[in-house]
């Protein structure tokens, strides 16, 4: 099967695939378009005034924006997918381990959507929740399998659909209260401070975030790719937030499409909730079937396949006990993205050797240890944990890999195939 229609699991994405500012922005977008980003902004709305709520969203998402921006680049430049670039920091089968906890996490978070579209659409309309589920599922599974063409076929249509649909209704929720000035005025029962708000809003996405190069790889240039990424997660991230203050401030419910189900809106409802679920979940299926082809060296759509089943088949399971935990392996990502940064910006000054050219070390340790400190230093040290994470596993690989700390003798190298 051709590296085309695998849409370069294994290999660089060529100049002739490559795409321009529009479809990578509208990619991109839709990628941050997300219900569980509502939730979140929902919860500063609580706990911040608008104004307070403005201040730490816009640092949060400018802060999210560069470490997303810089991953970006990074794919534009060398053409490759995450899973493939963890193979200079990590080494061949250090990168597998890597691959396998962004991937699994990725298919979990694909499963509590499929959840978060039918639960309440179920409550809403009474159409059977396995009927929902089943359906949801499937589709977004056909979509991710068709790879990035198709990812950009369905951000250009839901995209717009979400901004209109969204903006309308927040439009509505505004005037009920009383105008901008009213919405201003709003003071929390309780409050929250600058730092705890700024971890909410970087730790939103910052996940998702490190996953970046899967899809700006396509970019035709690095400018287009961090344009185009900034863009998405500086402006569309700060919308899913705003949409979710808003509506926990006047209605009490965060979710767009649960404020416009209270305005009875029910078939915008269902089409917004719907569209915004789907343009984040495929976009996770996507990545987590280059993660396992990756590994497994198979496929990537028979990887999308058995990725779609397993988590609409267990979608609801996964809604009901897996949250918590997909959580916890939140953690572990954004230190894997720091040391890709780090490796490629200081260590290996911005030169990766051409892919199929470079010789792989097994395990890197300097790299695996690194990643072990930086998650330590996001679960246990006070501040903005995702940060935390970021800065102790990138300061680590470049200190152990200036130093030669970890260095060990390679017995045995493996070679890009």
């Amino acid at each position: 099967m051709s590296e085309l229609s695998q849409d370069f699991a294994h290999s660089p994405v060529p100049e002739s695939s490559r795409k321009g500012f529009w479809p990578i922005l509208v990619v991109m977008v839709g990628f941050t378009f997300f219900s569980a980003s509502m939730w979140s902004g929902g919860a500063l709305g609580q706990g911040l005034n608008f104004s307070q709520f403005l201040t730490a969203v816009m640092i949060g998402n400018l802060l999210l924006g560069l470490y997303t921006a810089g991953l970006a680049y990074i794919g534009s430049k060398s053409g490759l997918s995450t899973h493939l670039l963890t193979q200079y920091a990590f080494g061949r089968y250090g990168a597998k381990l890597t691959s396998l906890v962004l991937s699994f996490t990725q298919v979990g978070w694909f499963g509590v959507g499929v959840a978060m579209f039918a639960l309440p659409v179920n409550k809403a309309t009474g159409i059977d929740v396995n009927t929902l589920v089943l359906a949801s599922g499937i589709l977004m599974t056909l979509t991710a399998f068709f790879g990035f063409k198709a990812l950009t076929i369905l951000s250009f249509v839901a995209v717009p659909a979400i901004l209109v649909l969204g903006g309308f209704s927040i439009s509505d929720a505004v005037t009920e209260v009383g105008g901008l000035s009213a919405l201003f005025g709003i003071e929390p029962k309780e409050s929250m401070g600058y730092a705890a708000a700024i971890s909410i809003c970087v730790g939103s996405f910052i996940s998702g975030g490190t996953l970046t190069a899967d899809f700006t790889r396509f970019a035709k240039s690095p400018k287009v790719a961090v344009s185009a990424t900034l863009i998405a997660f500086f402006l569309g991230n700060t919308l899913m937030f705003t949409f979710g203050a808003i509506g926990s401030m006047v209605y009490g419910q965060a979710d767009i499409s649960e404020v416009m189900f209270i305005q009875g809106l029910i078939l915008p409802a269902v089409i917004c909730l719907g569209l915004n679920i789907w343009t984040t979940n495929d976009n996770a299926l996507y990545v987590s079937g280059l993660g396992f082809a990756s590994i497994t060296g198979m496929s990537k759509n028979l990887m999308v396949v058995i990725n779609g089943t397993l988590g609409t088949l267990f979608a609801i399971w996964l809604n009901n006990n897996f949250v918590g935990w997909l959580s916890l392996l939140n953690t572990a990502l954004p230190p894997i993205g720091a040391i890709l940064l780090a490796d490629y910006l200081f260590v290996r000054r911005g030169q990766y050797r051409e892919y199929k050219q470079n010789t792989f070390i097994g395990v890197n340790t300097s790299a695996m240890i690194s990643w072990l400190l930086g998650v330590l230093a996001a679960s246990y040290l006070p501040g903005i944990a995702p940060l935390n994470g970021i800065l102790a596993a990138s300061i680590c690989h470049v200190f152990f890999e200036k130093t030669g700390l970890f260095q060990q003798k390679q017995t045995e190298v493996n070679h890009a195939s």
